[in-house]
C-alpha cells in the first residue's frame, strides 16, 4: 500500500520535484496506513488521540517543507483509493456487497485524517509566520539603531528583507490615528512596493522602495498628516531620515490634509524648537499687533502674509487689489508696530517661523 501511494503521489508536481524525499514519503505512508487500518479493524469511526496527533504532525512537517496546502490535501486524500483498491483485491467477489456497505466508514476515517492534517499544517504556518515576523522585525530595527550598520550588515539586512540595500527609498513617521493608518500599510497587500514598519515610543515609521517612474507615496498615505522624507539613499540613510521624519511628525496636526516634508514644514519645526527653548516668537508678534485696531491689524497681517508668500510688492498689490504705494505704507506701519522689516529676509524669516 505504501509503495502504491508513493507511486500515485508522483503525479503531484510539488512531490515529484523532490519537495519531500522518497524515503520520507515511504516511511510516513507505512505509518499512516498501519494506523488507519488499525482504526478500521477496531471499528473506530472517530480518530483517537494518537492518530489525530500523527496527522497534525504530518501537516506540520509538510508546512515546513514548503508543500502548498492544496497539494498536501490531494496527497492525503489518495489514502482512500489506495486502501479501497487493496480491500477490493483481498475480498472474495461474493463479499462485495458487504464491503460496499463499509465504504462510508473508510471514507469517514480518511476524511478525518485529512482534516487533522490540514489543521496541523495551518497551525504550523501560523507559527512559521510568527517566527518570520519576529526575525524580520529584528532586521528592520537594526537599520533604525543608533550608530548605523556597516556595508556587510546592510547587505544581510537587505537580503533578509528582500530589498536592495542601496535602493531609493522613502520614509514616513506618524503618531496617533495617523500612526494607526501607517501601521496598516505594513500588512496591506503591496500594490507596487511593500511598506516596512518600525515602532518606537509613540511613533510609527514606515519605509518603502520608490517604484521606478512612480509616486513615492503608497496608496493610503497621501491624505494622512505625517512626516515624510521623500528621498532616502538606501538602508544606510534610514536612521537620519527617521530623525527628520520624527521632527516633522511632531508638528503635524489633524488639520493637515497630507504628509509634511522639510521644504514645506521647516518653519513649524523651527517654531517648535524655539518654543521648547522658551523663545516664543509668535507671542511677541501678537503682543505688538494688539496695539492696532482690529481692522488695521487684519490689513497689516494680510499684507505681511502676502509679502512672505510672494516676496514681491507688485505681486502683493495685485493680489490685494491695492496700489503699490499702499502696500509700501502698510509694510512701513508693520515695521513700526512689530519692529520687523518685511523687506529684510532675516527679519521676515522670524515672522515666517512665528506664524508657522
Amino acid at each position: 500500500m505504501a509503495a502504491g501511494f508513493v507511486e500515485r503521489i508522483s503525479a503531484i508536481p510539488e512531490y515529484a520535484s523532490g519537495g519531500v524525499t522518497t524515503e520520507e514519503l515511504l516511511t510516513t505512508a507505512k505509518q499512516t496506513f498501519e494506523q488507519l487500518v488499525a482504526a478500521l479493524r477496531n471499528g473506530r469511526t472517530e480518530l483517537d488521540g494518537e492518530l489525530a496527533s500523527a496527522a497534525r504532525a504530518l501537516g506540520g512537517r509538510r508546512a515546513r517543507a514548503g508543500i502548498p496546502p492544496e497539494s498536501l490535501m490531494s496527497a492525503v486524500r489518495l489514502d482512500f483509493p489506495v486502501i479501497w483498491t487493496e480491500l477490493l483485491a483481498l475480498v472474495d467477489p461474493a463479499d462485495g456487497a458487504a464491503l460496499n456497505s463499509r465504504v462510508e466508514e473508510v471514507w469517514n476515517v480518511v476524511d478525518q485524517y485529512a482534516t487533522q492534517t490540514r489543521n496541523g499544517y495551518l497551525d504550523e504556518r501560523v507559527r512559521m509566520a510568527h517566527e518570520e515576523a519576529v526575525v524580520e522585525r529584528d532586521f528592520i530595527a537594526q537599520v533604525f539603531a543608533p550608530g548605523g550598520q556597516g556595508p556587510e550588515s546592510l547587505q544581510r539586512i537587505g537580503a533578509a528583507l528582500g530589498l536592495d540595500p542601496e535602493a531609493a527609498l522613502s520614509l514616513a513617521a506618524a503618531r496617533g490615528e495617523a500612526g494607526a493608518v501607517l501601521r496598516t500599510l505594513g500588512v496591506a497587500p503591496a500594490v507596487r512596493s511593500r511598506v516596512y514598519i518600525y515602532e518606537s515610543g509613540d511613533l510609527v515609521y514606515g519605509f518603502w522602495k520608490i517604484p521606478a517612474g512612480g509616486s513615492p507615496l503608497p496608496p493610503g498615505l497621501s491624505r494622512i498628516p505625517c512626516g515624510l522624507v521623500p528621498s532616502v539613499r538606501g538602508l544606510a540613510g534610514i536612521r537620519d531620515a527617521a530623525l527628520e521624519a520624527e521632527a516633522l511628525a511632531r508638528v503635524a496636526h489633524e488639520g493637515d490634509d497630507g504628509p509634511l516634508d522639510t521644504e514645506s514644514a521647516w518653519p513649524r519645526v523651527a517654531r517648535r524648537l524655539l518654543e521648547d527653548a522658551r523663545l516664543p516668537l509668535r507671542a511677541a508678534v501678537d503682543r505688538s499687533l494688539e496695539a492696532c485696531r482690529p481692522s488695521e491689524r487684519e490689513r497689516l497681517e494680510e499684507t505681511a502674509r502676502s509679502i512672505l508668500a510672494t516676496g514681491n510688492v507688485t505681486a502683493t498689490a495685485a493680489a490685494l487689489f491695492c496700489h503699490r504705494n499702499t502696500i509700501l505704507n502698510r509694510m512701513a506701519r508693520f515695521q513700526e508696530v512689530t519692529g520687523i522689516d518685511l523687506s529684510v529676509p532675516e527679519q521676515a524669516a522670524r515672522l515666517v517661523v512665528a506664524w508657522a
